[in-house]
């Protein structure tokens, strides 16, 4: 879906009712300025189809959107348990916006337990919707409820709609030739409906959709169009919903262009394809399924027309060893995986430093340590990535900030590795992968250059004047090697693990030998040009705080808040971990303080410490979903204050 947008403008992330109009013969219309939609149901319940649904309607009406997926590690946990709770969050708006928003205006609980695991993030006055078909005895008992609490008092603070979904669905469907459990099933489209005519979303997109979807089974998208109409149908019809609700299309929040809504994975896997294509490069994708990294495996295996080549491998090890196998072979090679992945990669990865061949590897990262939280986000991969091989084997390190920010994050590792021929790691996380927002579709200048010159012929003349081939003779502004193509007339080479000597790549013992490989080695990856660090500092605050990956969201909706309320903070935020940006020094020296907000223990904040001697505070999360703005503004002004 894509929509057009005209000149930005910077808005603070919050909330203002706009005025309330009753055209003649319609429900009150009442404009917002953004809304924060939460649907909430069993992993069978398709809430996650239901959100993604209301979102792409959304992104093309025109709205600034952010998206929070969460749902459990389980294919199918119980049905009607805490831990089988799945939910899908939207934060859309008329103007820009960083994060899918702290507390939900409106919860669409589809059973207690849904009911349950998201009533305590709901403020006082939001708007519930509830199946109430769901509140049985049995089910109710299952999560601890002794009462309904649909009529205990307990939700007297909230604007409650009672509404019988699964009833309404079925009686919608009785026409068609459906069992009663097919007919439920699509109850999520009915309050997907509902929902559509509470915010005037458009329709025709997911009509469209769900025809698509069910096209072999003509009577199944029949049914769920049906409820869907039933659902709009009976919010337009019912009293129990006197208000619907505008938000308008966000035209001042971006710069002109075409937009599409898409997800941090989506976006990783069409930088992916472009870096190939501006490097006139195959690209090959080595990997093995994990949670959640396998979404780019799945997009780039359409992609086959694109000289896109996708190999599912036996495990992880094979996945990188293959991707390897194609770098040296003259491809874009690329791995993706999450943090025990890369624990079994590591040791491929350390061979691609000795190498020095291009290679993406793309770290997905996830709740740990082990199995850990599959399906939860974390940023605990860092020291991982940076020292997580045997010896010395530097790697660069980049990471995206947003879901959209995932294309040119691909686009950038692989100028570096392809630039100066080495691994790098690029820092991604669950809640950028299944996070979606707007982004803007680059026009083709727009993209780098990103083409290679492999090695033709001889490079070094011997004392007795002969021409030969050095595998290891160095680009002196780079340090990378020459990329000789397999089966190049008089440029056989050799290659393995064991250390090569400077210049002829023979493997060599010598001990002054490895010293000086080692030290290139990290030379190469220290001179790597990568732009200063930005700083947004218009008051010359006193209080920096830095930040890297997902945080950017949360972290830039908290200044907004504080700057709002009169305070003075500095932020800037680190794509480059390794090497950091030139200036990152001279910039820390600039404040008194400095915070640096991550969702591990502390592992940036380690980094800096050690490095810049700068006395870094931390402010640690690591509970499996990303800080909320206001939580951060607090721990902000109680540093500012401090």
């Amino acid at each position: 879906m894509t929509s057009q947008v005209s000149s930005p403008s910077e808005q603070a992330d919050e909330a203002v009712v706009g005025e309330q109009r009753k055209p003649a013969g319609t429900k009150d219309v009442r404009r917002l300025d953004r809304v924060i939609i939460r649907f909430a149901g069993d992993s069978g319940d398709g809430m996650q189809l239901t959100g993604d649904r209301f979102t792409s309607e959304t992104a093309t009406f025109g709205n600034d959107l952010s998206t929070l997926p969460n749902f459990p590690a389980e294919i199918r946990a119980p049905a009607g348990t805490l831990p089988g709770v799945s939910s899908f969050q939207l934060h859309f708006a008329d103007h820009d916006i960083l994060t899918p928003g702290d507390a939900p205006n409106v919860l669409v609980a589809m059973n207690p337990a849904a009911l349950k695991a998201n009533l305590g993030d709901v403020p006082r006055g939001a708007e519930i919707i509830v199946n109430t078909d769901e509140f049985t005895k049995r089910a109710m008992q299952k999560v601890g409820y002794d009462a309904s609490p649909l009529e205990d008092g307990s939700l007297d603070g909230y604007s409650l709609h009672p509404v019988p979904l699964t009833t309404l669905t079925v009686e919608a469907l009785k026409e068609f030739d459906l069992t009663r459990k097919e007919a439920e099933r699509s109850k999520n489209m009915f309050a997907l409906g509902l929902l559509s005519w509470m915010y005037h979303r458009p329709t025709e997109g997911t009509e469209k959709f769900l025809k698509s979807k069910f096209a072999k089974k003509p009577d199944i998208a029949a049914a769920n169009i049906a409820a869907f109409r039933a659902g709009w149908n009976f919010g337009e019809t019912t009293e129990d919903f006197a208000v619907s609700y505008e938000i308008a299309p966000a035209t001042t929040a971006f710069p002109v262009g075409t937009y599409r809504n898409i997800s941090g994975n989506l976006a990783l896997s069409y930088g992916l394809i472009a870096a190939s294509r501006q490097a006139d490069l195959p690209l090959y994708l080595g990997s093995y399924p994990i949670t959640p990294a396998s979404d780019i495996l799945h997009e780039l295996s359409r992609h086959k027309n694109f000289g896109v080549r996708t190999f599912q491998a036996e495990d992880e090890i094979a996945g990188i060893g293959a991707a390897l196998g194609a770098a040296f072979g003259g491809s874009l090679a690329v791995t993706t995986t999450s943090g025990p992945g890369v624990a079994l990669k590591s040791e491929t990865i350390g061979l691609a430093v000795s190498l020095e061949l291009p290679l993406l590897v793309i770290d997905i990262q996830r709740g740990g340590p082990s199995t850990g939280l599959p399906t939860k986000t974390e940023q605990a991969d860092l020291l991982q990535a940076m020292f997580g091989r045997n010896g010395e084997a530097p790697v660069p390190i980049v990471a995206p900030r947003t879901p959209a920010d995932c294309f040119d994050a691909a686009l950038e590792a692989a100028r570096i590795a392809l630039t100066y021929r080495t691994p790098v790691m690029l820092l991604s996380d669950g809640y950028l992968a299944n996070g979606s927002e707007p982004w803007r579709i680059p026009e083709l200048d727009e993209l780098p250059d990103l083409t290679v010159q492999f090695a033709q012929g001889p490079n070094h003349t011997l004392d007795d004047g002969s021409e030969v081939f050095w595998p290891y003779k160095r680009d002196p502004q780079t340090l990378a090697r020459p990329w000789a193509i397999p089966g190049t007339p008089g440029l056989e080479h050799r290659i393995g693990g064991i250390e090569k000597e400077d210049g002829t790549g023979n493997i060599s013992y010598a001990p002054a030998n490895h010293d000086f490989m080692v030290r290139t080695r990290q030379a190469k990856i220290d001179g790597i040009e990568v732009p200063d660090l930005e700083v947004d500092d218009p008051h010359e605050a006193k209080t920096l705080v830095l930040g890297w990956g997902s945080t950017y969201g949360p972290i830039t909706a908290a200044v907004r808040r504080l700057r709002a309320a009169g305070e003075s903070i500095a932020q800037a935020h680190l794509r480059h971990l390794n090497p950091f940006p030139r200036n990152l020094g001279a910039v820390l020296g600039r404040y008194e303080k400095v915070v640096i907000p991550e969702m591990n223990l502390g592992q940036l904040a380690t980094l800096i410490r050690a490095r810049y001697l700068v006395d870094a505070h931390s402010y640690n999360q690591v509970n499996g979903m990303p800080f909320k703005a206001e939580q951060l503004a607090k721990a902000l002004k109680e540093a500012i204050d401090a």
